[in-house]
């Protein structure tokens, strides 16, 4: 008879999986906590922001990126002179149906796909209740005071723009480059109009590229 019964292998240590493989079985765990991680930013924290236009020099020019808080909307009011960014007018969503949809905005929040609609970025020159007023010499009055707008491009005689009282719910906004902005002053699709509150994304906050033009956007 032999040492041990026939038939039976000798018991061996496990060998370990090779680094590589490993590495592959752990990455769908990755992109799946960073696709997360993304989505409760863009949902909840903060989200970047292309400047399209000059609407808003010098404050903000063509081709600035800036970051956005949505959270801060959670937690305070808006104020006068914060500069906002806003969804557009409705109606130029098309219909993508459920998972087309959902997909799109997976996208959006991935940064490769556009948003559905226009998203804007103006200053909060009234609040609702606030009687908002231009003279002639483009100078901004509210509730009968003259504000002071050292943001200013420069102040741009123009046709006045008569007293008018912000309804409820809504915000008058105006671009810091006064005289080529599409703002509170006419209605769509001309310009943005009155702002529903509902409609805001988040506060601005800084400027983050380009480098040279790094800080906090006041």
């Amino acid at each position: 008879m032999g040492d041990g019964p026939s038939g039976f292998a000798e018991p061996t240590a496990s060998q370990p999986e090779p680094s590589g493989q490993s590495r592959w079985r752990e990455f769908p765990v990755l992109i799946g906590v960073a696709l997360l991680l993304a989505i409760v930013i863009k949902l909840l924290l903060v989200q970047a922001f292309s400047i399209p236009s000059s609407s808003m020099v010098p404050t903000l020019i063509e081709g600035d990126r800036i970051v956005v808080c949505r959270i801060c909307l959670r937690f305070d009011d808006v104020d006068r002179g914060e500069v906002v960014v806003f969804e557009g007018p409705e109606g130029s969503t098309p219909d993508r149906g459920v998972v087309g949809g959902a997909l799109h905005w997976l996208g959006e929040t991935l940064g490769v796909a556009s948003p559905p609609h226009d998203d804007f970025v103006k200053r909060v020159a009234g609040l609702p209740g606030d009687v908002v007023e231009i003279d002639r010499a483009g100078l901004l009055y509210v509730n009968g005071a003259a504000v002071d707008e050292p943001y200013l491009n420069q102040p741009v005689p123009e046709d006045p723009y008569r007293p008018t009282t912000v309804p409820d719910g809504m915000l008058f906004v105006l671009g810091d480059n006064r005289g080529n902005s599409g703002d509170s002053r006419c209605d769509p699709p001309d310009c943005t109009g009155l702002v529903p509150i509902d409609r805001l994304i988040g506060v601005t906050m800084i400027r983050m590229w380009p480098l040279d033009r790094l800080g906090v956007v006041r």
